[in-house]
């Protein structure tokens, strides 16, 4: 599995571009296998900043749990209903398998055969000797596995239930033997012995063979053709071509068809539940309905976890579901420390108190003396653009500005320009519904026992939100209580007069010594608050805090 470099969930332009971009200095530096991705799609202005810079979006992966596609054997070893014990037990053998998958002429699976049931169907062991020597089977899969050949073939593709009679007596007492079963389904095994040969020709079996690499003799071959009887010739003597007719019986009658398998996307742990009582030993893997490999219990002993590197945040609740579960090998990230990561090893921790975690990036560029390619520098600048405003953020720093300066070196754009676009396009309120509204941007927080979710949206302006003021509300309330928050809180913020205003859910206990105007009912108007991060959240922290 490769290196995955993830923002957070609910992804704004600083998470995406820092993903994309971290990933390229991975690739150029220490691991070519690190990929960007994300737990969500890109908004109207990530998706303009990224075709901009002519990148593609990064993997949309809304779930890194390790997935039994990832642990489970894809090199399968099947078989087919009209393969013989001898082909599927010597191929079980050469590669130390106990249970197989079978499959039809087009690939369906149609079952599993377990060693164990294909050594009885050799030794009937629990059957009475008649039927011990029935056989199912066809001539040309008998000759293929005595590697013989021949003399006289009568219908030699025809599966039919055939009954072994060994000519190994006298002449008369093999006569009066062979009469106890129906000739046209007895497949007579003998030596170089005419008049054993004789009377079963007479008699009119389905098939003679003829062992120790002899031949039938002309006269009786003859006889044979007249009558519509197959003659084969063995290389082996009698008791081996026996013990090979037996092997060369088709696994139809011990393939079992009530079996469990699996989806290819179930999650290991869901797997894990599923099988732990199972008797099976191996389980089939499907994708789309059909096999693409099979699993065992001892694939989910210990299986592999998914690689993370985590950018712009450093909350497992803030990360892609199943973070838990994965090997988090760094941390990159300009927000506070959430507390809620843990690691069973040391892991690279990066947290500077600069505007965006782009800029980290771009340190990182050019501490290592790399020089980024127009498109990777124009998404590092989007993201700093994004997350400072074009640098009018108080979260700015001396940093993002020089970092900002170094980056126009290698954009092919003007960044004044590109920001003007980019502040420009993507309206959530003009192009998104309510629901999408308070989720574009949004991030879980916890603070004395409570957890609530803080979402921000930049707009040039708050005639929008006025319009809409009643249903944002409304998704507002919902979300809090689907996900069940304290409270979830939106920001608008207005990019042009560096201001916000803040809607309410609901509001927690102390929420009365906010010292900002309240235009309507859970409605304050935040003048110079524009940052979430450095702003916003530390004033509802205290607030809670002194409850």
């Amino acid at each position: 599995m490769p290196l995955l470099v993830f923002g957070h969930r609910n992804p704004d332009t600083d998470a995406i571009c820092a993903a994309i971009a971290y990933a390229d200095f991975l690739r150029r530096t220490t691991r070519p296998d690190a990929i960007a991705a994300c737990c969500g799609a890109p908004n109207q202005r990530t998706e303009f900043a990224l075709k901009k810079a002519g990148l593609s979006h990064p993997r949309i992966v809304m779930d890194v749990r390790p997935a039994i596609e990832d642990v489970c054997q894809t090199d399968v070893t099947s078989a087919t209903c009209d393969e013989v014990f001898y082909e599927v037990y010597r191929r079980m053998d050469e590669r130390g398998l106990r249970s197989i998958p079978v499959v039809d002429d087009d690939g369906k699976l149609v079952g599993i055969v377990t060693l164990l049931d294909l050594l009885e169907l050799v030794l009937n062991s629990n059957v009475d000797p008649t039927t011990g020597r029935q056989v199912r089977t066809n001539l040309t899969k008998i000759v293929s596995v005595l590697g013989g050949e021949f003399q006289h073939a009568v219908e030699p593709d025809r599966d039919e239930d055939l009954i072994v009679s060994v000519g190994a007596m006298s002449a008369g007492g093999f006569t009066e033997h062979i009469k106890q079963f129906p000739a046209d389904r007895l497949i007579v095994v003998s030596g170089d012995r005419p008049t054993v040969q004789l009377p079963a020709l007479e008699l009119g079996v389905r098939a003679l063979v003829v062992t120790g690499g002899y031949e039938l003799s002309e006269g009786l071959l003859q006889l044979a053709q007249v009558r519509g009887i197959a003659v084969l010739r063995s290389p082996f003597d009698t008791a081996t071509t026996t013990m090979r007719i037996k092997a060369a019986q088709l696994i139809s009658g011990v393939v079992e068809k009530d079996f469990m398998s699996l989806p290819a996307r179930m999650t290991v742990s869901d797997a894990r539940r599923e099988i732990f009582r199972s008797p099976q030993t191996i389980f089939p893997v499907l994708e789309d309905g059909k096999l693409v490999g099979v699993l065992s219990k001892s694939d989910l002993v210990n299986p592999p976890k998914p690689e993370l590197v985590l950018v712009d945040h450093n909350e497992i609740g803030q990360a892609v579901p199943g973070a838990d579960e994965a090997r988090i090998v760094e941390v990159l990230d300009h927000h506070r420390l959430g507390g809620s990561l843990k690691s069973t090893e040391p892991i690279r921790l990066t947290m500077e108190p600069v505007g965006s975690t782009c800029t980290l990036v771009a340190k990182m560029f050019r501490g290592a003396g790399i020089d980024p390619d127009p498109s990777i520098a124009l998404c590092m600048a989007s993201g700093m653009i994004s997350d400072t405003l074009f640098l009018r953020s108080p979260t700015t720093t001396s940093t993002d500005r020089d970092i900002l300066n170094w980056l126009q070196r290698f954009c092919k754009v003007q960044l004044d320009e590109f920001a003007s676009d980019f502040f420009s396009v993507g309206s959530a309120l003009r192009t998104c519904s309510p629901d999408q509204v308070v989720r574009e941007d949004c991030k879980h927080f916890e603070e004395s026992g409570q957890k609530f979710s803080i979402s921000q949206i930049e707009e040039i302006g708050f005639d929008l939100f006025w319009q809409r003021k009643d249903e944002l509300f409304s998704a507002l309330e919902s979300m809090a209580d689907s996900q069940q928050l304290e409270f979830s809180a939106l920001l608008v913020t207005d990019i042009s007069s560096n201001g916000s205003l803040l809607m309410m859910s609901r509001e927690p206990q102390g929420w009365e010594e906010i010292n900002y105007p309240e235009l309507e009912d859970r409605l304050y108007q935040l003048d110079g608050v524009v940052s979430r991060k450095k702003q916003l959240l530390p004033l509802i922290s205290s607030l809670m805090e002194s409850n």
